[in-house]
């Protein structure tokens, strides 16, 4: 289990009050496109954090559903509780009738399922340009940063201070 700390006032405004709205938090991550089953969010209002809980088929897409939701505005913390593989098969008639599992009672994650790539917070004054000069020597090395964070980036011009990026090894 890991516990990902972000900056609440930075990031996508889903939410009309300060209350997290599972639902919506959910509806963001998957309209991302990333491959997740069994995904559910729980909400932790007082601690302004999310729990991420299911199945992701890759550790690129659990470090991406990661940051979508910690990248949101409101939300301060992430516990993660997405494991990597497939779900075990379970009968059809239990599967309807369970509900979500609780934060106590998600899969942990082990070792092998955590977050390999480095994650940045934006500073005033980045560029992708610049972020890439610190980890790869090179600015022109910043289409690497761009494609790991896709589709959360949809312009490499477009990143702003407080936002959390995933940062792979060269």
């Amino acid at each position: 289990m890991g516990f990902f700390d972000f900056i609440a006032d930075a990031g996508d405004k889903l939410f009309g009050d300060d209350a997290i709205d599972e639902n919506k938090v959910r509806e963001h991550i998957a309209g991302l496109g990333l491959k997740l089953k069994v995904f559910s969010v729980v909400a932790h209002q007082q601690d302004k954090m999310v729990s991420l809980i299911g199945w992701a088929e890759t550790l690129e897409d659990k470090e991406k559903a990661i940051l979508a939701a910690g990248n949101i505005k409101g939300v301060e913390k992430v516990d993660d509780r997405l494991k990597v593989g497939t779900p075990p098969a379970r009968p059809q008639a239990a599967a309807a009738e369970a509900a979500p599992a609780a934060p106590a009672e998600a899969p942990e994650p082990d070792s092998s399922e955590q977050p390999s790539s480095r994650f940045y917070t934006v500073q005033p004054g980045d560029t992708l340009s610049k972020i890439a000069r610190e980890f790869y020597g090179s600015a022109g090395k910043y289409p690497v940063i761009f494609e790991a964070n896709t589709p959360m980036l949809t312009n490499p011009d477009r990143i702003y201070p407080g936002q959390v990026l995933r940062i792979p090894e060269a």
